[in-house]
């Protein structure tokens, strides 16, 4: 049991540094591109139908104790709401070494049509739940289960979006817990406050190909921001194929950042495919470009998406964000 747990808590002990290194707490889905409402509740209701997702990522595969992510969502218009009111629901799991959470939200969106025909709008939104913190300690198991509001605003138009988001905003789970095992000191992992900026647009190159550039600015607000520079093309309005380049920049200068951290983060390789008309099927594989590209084999992640048209049978103007 002693080994057990002393192997457990060195490998969260590098896998926190190495996060930590990046600035980021909260899960990193490389997919988030293809459904934002992991990073913003104010995107519910953007597709114009109830639509379903799931996620799955391995992650630094081969390095024990590696963190371990699934996400589920729905979201979808409310009926006779001249679609101005979007509702979602999302479950997360995240294991990490010795710990594990679960977490579950429900959300409203209200969105503001900013023309006659309601192809630009301005969506603010905001979502409660519980964050369910378990953890592996030399004593037991350590449980905690905390309340916990994100919030976002998402402004588009068939062309272009914006979007800001922040979750973890209570931060009442951010408080460490420390523990001191085999004379070793460790810090659990906390969710703590982050926000998201991010923006993209769509180019028409041909009659078959677009080209759709976007950035997402992520931030914690103690460590290095991170970047993300994304680039896709559409062919035949059946299949993406592009990436993203994840990086830390010193946008500000912070007292509390822990000097000589590793900025590098990785690079992932995406390709999402339409098999029909409402469903989707991604697969990202991310190469990591830090010093801990030389323990692991890489990150894996899926998704899949599935649409339910309304039952009025209404056709819907392309949706490419």
């Amino acid at each position: 049991m002693k080994n057990r747990l002393l192997k457990a808590g060195l490998i969260t002990a590098i896998v926190l540094h190495s996060i930590t290194g990046y600035a980021q707490q909260d899960v990193q889905f490389s997919q988030y591109m293809f459904n934002p409402l992991v990073l913003n509740t104010a995107y519910a209701g953007y597709r114009g139908e109830t639509y379903a997702n799931v996620m799955y990522r391995k992650q630094w595969v081969n390095l024990p104790g590696a963190p371990e992510s699934f996400t589920a969502s729905v979201e979808g218009l409310l009926p006779n709401m001249n679609d101005r009111v979007a509702l979602s629901a999302r479950v997360l799991s995240d294991n990490l070494g010795p710990q594990k959470t679960l977490s579950a939200f429900v959300g409203y969106t209200y969105r503001v049509p900013l023309n006659e025909d309601g192809t630009k709008r301005l969506c603010v939104g905001l979502a409660g739940g519980l964050d369910d913190n378990d953890q592996l300690v030399p004593v037991g198991v350590s449980k905690k289960i905390v309340p916990d509001f994100n919030a976002g605003a998402y402004y588009y138009s068939p062309k272009c979006y914006v979007s800001f988001g922040v979750n973890n905003i209570l931060e009442v789970n951010a408080v460490n817990t420390n523990y001191s095992w085999q004379g070793t000191n460790f810090e659990s992992m906390e969710k703590k406050l982050h926000g998201y900026v991010g923006a993209g647009m769509v180019f028409n190159l041909s009659n078959t190909l677009k080209f759709k550039p976007s950035f997402l600015w992520k931030e914690d607000f103690r460590g290095p921001s991170n970047i993300d520079l994304n680039g896709f093309i559409l062919v035949n309005d059946i299949v993406w194929l592009g990436g993203s380049y994840r990086t830390g920049l010193n946008i500000w200068n912070r007292n509390q950042e822990i000097k000589g951290l590793d900025r590098n983060d990785a690079v992932s390789l995406i390709v999402e495919l339409f098999p029909f008309k409402r469903l989707r099927i991604g697969y990202a594989y991310d190469i990591t470009t830090s010093k801990l590209n030389s323990y692991q084999n890489g990150t894996h992640e899926l998704s899949i998406g599935i649409g339910f048209p309304h039952k009025d049978g209404r056709e819907l103007s392309p949706r490419f964000f």
